[in-house]
């Protein structure tokens, strides 16, 4: 039992549902068969979660990351010093909550630099409450891409047998489209086969998906996929990396869920997420690439509107939690 890797989990926005799915996640005994977790959050605000979600677990406050247990009905908490949750209303946006997030995160981060944790996973942050809070930073990849100083990050959506690598996230689709130039385009594929490469894929098969309705057909709608997309393809198939592409977006996720591809390149944000959240939304899981540690997400906002009900689904935070523990393994990814 030793062996089992300390995972830190955010306790996200503690007006939102991050609390909940955290102490329903950890009310399931598979999880400490897996994992010592710590949540990285607030003690009250954790007691709270777990008396919605109808647990018998105990909660306990923890200063290191070493002293995590692991033990099954105990939710190990580490806080960060100055940050209080006492004046915080579920549901509602405040300056407040955004702090709080925010240190979390970034405790989180310091942690999993410094080697003391396996893996991170997130439970979700609000960027309305971070930016009242002061914060520029859009989500937490880019906030973990500030505090380690990464170069080349990504977003990676995975729901069963499909995995999609995003081109971007959070940028508005005219800025997104003009993102699409054959080095970033390369850039992403190495990126996506270094990655794959280093979680047990050999020649990891990479569909890399066209911008334009019917990846332009010739060049009648849309140049992008002449001038950028297929040249990207080409010097990555030069270099050794097996991607196909450019392949329509209406065809190369369900070629993927087929078992064509090992994983999809979407060119923005909605190609990408759609995609995954239409086949299977409540097991869908975040994973960055770039990161220097691991970093899994659930695939959910905070859910103002049915925060503090106790009716948040859990499966998310479930799945991120397995995968962390994936990728921190010998498993590597399923």
């Amino acid at each position: 039992m030793a062996t089992r890797p300390v995972l830190a989990i955010t306790m996200g926005d503690p007006a939102g549902i991050g609390a909940e799915v955290t102490a329903k996640a950890l009310a399931e005994r598979y999880i400490y068969e897996k994992c010592r977790p710590v949540v990285v959050g607030s003690v009250a605000t954790m007691q709270a979660a777990v008396r919605l979600a109808e647990s018998k677990a105990a909660v306990r406050k923890i200063q290191i990351a070493e002293d995590a247990r692991g033990s099954y009905g105990t939710i190990d908490v580490m806080e960060v010093d100055g940050v209080s949750t006492a004046a915080i209303a579920i549901g509602k946006n405040s300056p407040e909550a955004g702090k709080a997030s925010v240190a979390w995160v970034l405790r989180a981060g310091e942690m999993a630099t410094g080697t003391k944790i396996a893996a991170i996973v997130t439970a979700p942050i609000n960027k309305e409450s971070c930016k009242m809070a002061g914060y520029k930073d859009i989500g937490h990849m880019e906030i973990f891409q500030r505090q380690t100083g990464a170069t080349e990050v990504a977003t990676m959506l995975m729901a069963d047998t499909l995995r999609v690598v995003h081109m971007t996230t959070h940028k508005s689709l005219r800025k997104a489209c003009d993102y699409v130039t054959k080095d970033n385009v390369l850039s992403k594929i190495r990126l996506t086969h270094d990655n794959f490469k280093r979680w047990g894929f050999p020649s990891p098969r990479i569909g890399v998906a066209a911008l334009n309705p019917h990846a332009s057909d010739g060049g009648l709608i849309g140049s992008e996929e002449g001038e950028h997309i297929a040249p990207a393809v080409e010097a990555a198939r030069a270099a050794g990396i097996n991607a196909i592409g450019p392949v329509p977006a209406d065809t190369v996720f369900n070629q993927a869920i087929n078992g064509k591809y090992d994983v999809a390149l979407a060119m923005y944000h909605d190609q990408g997420h759609i995609a995954i959240k239409v086949h299977n939304w409540a097991k869908s899981v975040s994973v960055n690439l770039g990161l220097p540690f691991i970093r899994t997400s659930v695939d959910h906002g905070t859910a103002f509107d049915i925060a503090g009900k106790g009716v948040a689904d859990h499966q998310s935070m479930l799945e991120a939690i397995v995968v962390a523990v994936d990728l921190a393994s010998e498993s590597k990814l399923r």
